[in-house]
């Protein structure tokens, strides 16, 4: 709720930050450019605090980060960050200058129309970093074995000896190389074993990449203000150490969701577009954070065989409280069965798994909001 004297909206970028302020009391708007420093803006906030009464300050999520905002609360200025895409723009607006943004910013504060996320804090913005930097080098790892592969598909080389990118395979790539690629071999070119060379360190390169960045993720997993949640989310089959402790940083506050709209938050709801009496639903929103709705699409793949708690869920659960291991127990099971009844209903894969993963955030925020 607006309760301040002034609202004041920054468009901010790298280089520079445009501010305007609306004085409520007196209509006055107050306008200028500041350079992109944290204690300019600062400055210029608690100046206009001294003139104009207490201060709201509102800007747009994007790349310049949370840094402003923590730095603006710590000073004890109220500050929100709002969504980009809940935004309420004029449609006939044609219009756009960093001007008009932070005009509107302060007007859409003033009306109580801003939709706010939530800021992290340092060690939840430390820990989204490692998170998302580990999801970088998997998405490198995979483009990097895929232009591997493809190079000897090109020149007629097909690994069909079980399941690729194992040690075995890993032989495989080295015997295809010595005997086919290096020169005197069948119709080598010097160019294709400089390519296969590149492409095989680009994977053993991205490959200890992602390991190292495993090995400080279960380090964080294991000690660290995220090692409780985690461990409960792990109750959960299709959920790892990595993949709970990224659900666990990437949302951060369980407590502002609940079970019927972590969906929705996650963009697994279908999309709507009703009138009258027709009603049209279309494909999922896709909405919210993507990095934690894959991983969840993901983890979904995974209830679709029977279940039988083996010894790594049985270790996972020893690691969590009893009514946590016992809730995901419980979980595993109705996901399993909701598997079994869509499948049994004809229900394409792909429908039916976005459909279990949808339950499945349900299941994760009990784990999450559950006493520890």
């Amino acid at each position: 709720m607006f309760i301040e004297r002034t609202s004041l909206g920054l468009d901010v970028h790298a280089r520079s930050v445009r501010a305007a302020a609306i004085d409520t009391a007196t209509g006055e708007v107050i306008e200028r450019t500041l350079a992109p420093d944290t204690a300019a803006v600062l400055g210029f906030v608690t100046e206009l605090a001294g003139g104009h009464g207490p201060v709201l300050v509102t800007y747009e999520a994007g790349p310049t980060g949370y840094a402003l905002a923590r730095s603006l609360l710590a000073a004890g200025h109220r500050c929100q960050v709002a969504a980009p895409s809940k935004l309420l723009r004029p449609a006939g607006d044609r219009v756009k200058t960093d001007a008009k943004d932070a005009l509107l910013l302060a007007r859409l504060a003033r009306n109580d129309d801003i939709v706010a996320v939530t800021v992290p804090t340092v060690a939840q913005e430390s820990a989204r970093d490692l998170v998302r930097a580990r999801d970088d080098a998997r998405t490198a790892l995979m483009a990097a074995r895929h232009r591997l592969s493809k190079l000897l598909l090109r020149h007629g080389h097909v690994y069909d000896g079980g399941q690729a990118w194992t040690g075995k395979h890993d032989a495989w790539l080295r015997r295809t190389r010595k005997e086919q690629l290096t020169p005197g071999g069948a119709g080598t070119l010097a160019g294709t074993l400089a390519a296969f060379d590149d492409g095989y360190d680009a994977v053993l390169h991205t490959l200890a990449r992602r390991d190292r960045l495993d090995a400080a993720i279960h380090a964080l997993a294991g000690d660290s203000e995220f090692t409780p949640v985690t461990r409960r989310l792990c109750c959960l089959r299709g959920i790892s150490t990595t993949t709970g402790f990224a659900l666990a940083v990437e949302i951060g506050d369980w407590q502002r969701l609940t079970g019927a709209s972590i969906g929705a938050y996650l963009g697994l709801v279908p999309s709507e577009h009703s009138s009258g009496g027709s009603r049209s639903q279309g494909g999922i929103t896709k909405t919210g954070n993507s990095h934690a709705r894959r991983l969840l699409i993901e983890a979904a793949w995974q209830h679709q065989p029977s279940y039988v708690p083996g010894k790594t869920m049985r270790d996972r659960w020893a690691l969590a409280p009893a009514a946590a291991a016992a809730r995901g127990d419980a979980g595993n099971r109705r996901l399993h069965h909701r598997w079994a009844v869509l499948t049994a209903h004809r229900k394409r894969h792909t429908v039916a798994n976005t459909a279990v993963a949808r339950e499945l955030a349900g299941w994760c925020w009990s784990l999450a909001v559950m006493d520890q």
